[in-house]
């Protein structure tokens, strides 16, 4: 074993690992655009038979915006143009998929991330917006700054409803300033405890659209978006900035996929 790698090694045995995943099950909350989300189901089951070995697999049927997952950057359109001023047409957008800016082209993501816990002081009504100010305190309370190629996380605290999916899909969503500044700081990612990042159905009066953080982020600055993160644990902790670690389930030319966030925390003794 190489001494670089015994040191990474030994740095990440003694570090905190949270996991940032929400549990999939069926009837889980799930944005109305993307009904029914998701299902499993035994289509194999173990039963007597013709030996002794006995098998059981499953069918899986889901919406890939359903559960926590990430947005691809094809995901949203304004005025049909992708990020980058791409124009959708049937070369783009098939039957099957994109061809560009689909899920598959999105690298296994290690970055610095950052959590601005903006549900750290008092519990957020619901269906209230989060503001740039809030975002900019829950930056200051922690002592961190955000660097181009972060991923920032935003708690809104409920995350830990998402067993109550009425109460989950009333949660606070980020406003549009907020998000155009957190683009503006040069992030590569940006992910919430809510199903849709935005406030649903609210109309932004600049963009002339619903969710509006979609297209300052995917559209205009080519910020990917992650949806339904649970952040309690990792809110607990206290801690500063953490790595990042997402492996976005490499599906051709899909919208979004299916994702299980890390946050690796180094231990104040490394």
């Amino acid at each position: 074993m190489s001494d670089s790698l015994g040191v990474l090694l030994a740095t990440l045995g003694s570090s905190l690992l949270f996991d940032l995943e929400q549990p999939r099950r069926s009837g889980d909350p799930t944005f109305p655009g993307h009904w029914p989300g998701f299902s499993y189901t035994l289509h194999r089951r173990h039963e007597a038979g013709l030996e002794r070995r006995t098998s059981a697999s499953g069918m899986l049927y889901m919406a890939d915006h359903s559960g926590t997952h990430i947005d691809a950057l094809c995901h949203q359109a304004y005025d049909l143009r992708l990020s980058g001023d791409v124009q959708v047409n049937a070369r783009i957008q098939t039957s099957r998929g994109f061809t560009e800016q689909g899920i598959d082209q999105v690298a296994p993501i290690l970055r610095r991330g950052v959590l601005l816990d903006v549900a750290e002081e008092r519990d957020l009504p619901r269906r209230s917006l989060v503001e740039e100010a809030d975002l900019e305190r829950a930056r200051d309370r922690a002592g961190v700054e955000i660097r181009p190629g972060d991923v920032a996380l935003v708690r809104t605290g409920y995350g830990r409803h998402w067993d109550d999916a009425s109460r989950y899909l009333e949660a606070p969503g980020i406003s549009a300033e907020a998000s155009g500044w957190l683009g503006n700081q040069g992030v590569f990612a940006v992910g919430a405890d809510n199903v849709a990042w935005d406030l649903p159905e609210r109309v932004d009066p600049a963009t002339g659209t619903t969710l509006p953080g979609h297209v300052l982020l995917l559209v205009d600055r080519g910020v990917h978006i992650i949806e339904n993160l649970y952040l309690e644990e990792l809110r607990a902790s206290g801690r500063g900035p953490f790595l990042f670690v997402a492996l976005p389930v490499k599906i051709w030319g899909a919208t979004g996929a299916p994702v299980r966030p890390l946050a690796i925390v180094p231990s104040e003794e490394g």
